[in-house]
C-alpha cells in the first residue's frame, strides 16, 4: 500500500478548486521510486500558467505520483492523459487522479496509462485516440500542454519532444514544459522553440512551443 507524504514540498496539493492547501496529501510510493516535483516548483508553474489551464488538454509524461495531473485537474483542465511506466508508481498515480476527479465539480475526461512514454509516443496520436474512442466513446483532442519530467539522468527529453511532433500529438500552439536538473542540463531538438526558462534552486523549467507554430 502506498504511504502518505508528510513533507510540505512533496505531495501536498496547492490551492485549487478544492481549496486543499496544506490539507490534502496524495499517496506516494515507498522508497525512492519517484522524485516528486517540489511544492516551490509547482507553485511557480501554476502561477505562470494561471487561467490558461482552464479547459485545456494536458499530457503528463513520466507522471510519477500524478501530482502535476492533480494540480491541473483542480484548475479546470478539460482532458488529461497521464503516463507512468513503473507499475507500482502507476497504481499510486491512478488512485490519486481518481480521488481528485471524484471530488471536483467539472466533468473531466481522464485517462491514466501504464506505458513507457517513448514507446507510446512513437505509436502516434491517431492510434491512441482511436483506441480511447472505442473504449470510452469519448473524443479526444490534441494536447495544449505537455509536462515532461523523466528521471533526470535518463535524458529522455530529446526523444520525447521529437516523438510528440512525429506522432502528431500536439496542437500547433502547444506548450511543452520540461522539468530538469540545472546541473545535468537538457538537450533539446531544433523542432521546438524556447519561449522562457526559470530556475528554482537546482531545478529548471523550460517552456517550449513547436517551431512551425
Amino acid at each position: 500500500m502506498a504511504g502518505l507524504v508528510k513533507e510540505r514540498n512533496s505531495n501536498f496539493i496547492l490551492t485549487g478548486q478544492l481549496r486543499l492547501t496544506n490539507g490534502r496529501r496524495l499517496r506516494s510510493p515507498h522508497g525512492q521510486l519517484v522524485r516528486p516535483t517540489t511544492w516551490r516548483v509547482r507553485e511557480a508553474l501554476m502561477n505562470i500558467l494561471r487561467e490558461r489551464i482552464k479547459n485545456s488538454n494536458w499530457l503528463d509524461l513520466y507522471s510519477g505520483s500524478g501530482i502535476i495531473s492533480c494540480e491541473v485537474m483542480e484548475r479546470g483542465a478539460r482532458q488529461l492523459l497521464s503516463v507512468e511506466f513503473n507499475r507500482k508508481v502507476y497504481e499510486t498515480c491512478r488512485l490519486n487522479i481518481e480521488s481528485i476527479n471524484q471530488q471536483i465539480d467539472t466533468q473531466i475526461f481522464v485517462n491514466t496509462i501504464n506505458a513507457e512514454a517513448i514507446k507510446l509516443l512513437k505509436s502516434g496520436y491517431k492510434k491512441y485516440s482511436t483506441k480511447t474512442y472505442q473504449k470510452l466513446g469519448k473524443e479526444t483532442k490534441r494536447f495544449d500542454f505537455v509536462y515532461i519530467d523523466p528521471p533526470y539522468n535518463h535524458g529522455n527529453y530529446f526523444q520525447s519532444l521529437n516523438n510528440l511532433i512525429d506522432g502528431d500529438w500536439v496542437s500547433n500552439n502547444c506548450m511543452a514544459i520540461c522539468e530538469f536538473s540545472i546541473s545535468n542540463g537538457i538537450n533539446l531538438p531544433d523542432r521546438w522553440q524556447v519561449k522562457d526558462q526559470k530556475k528554482y534552486g537546482d531545478t529548471g523549467l523550460i517552456f517550449l512551443t513547436p517551431s512551425q507554430a
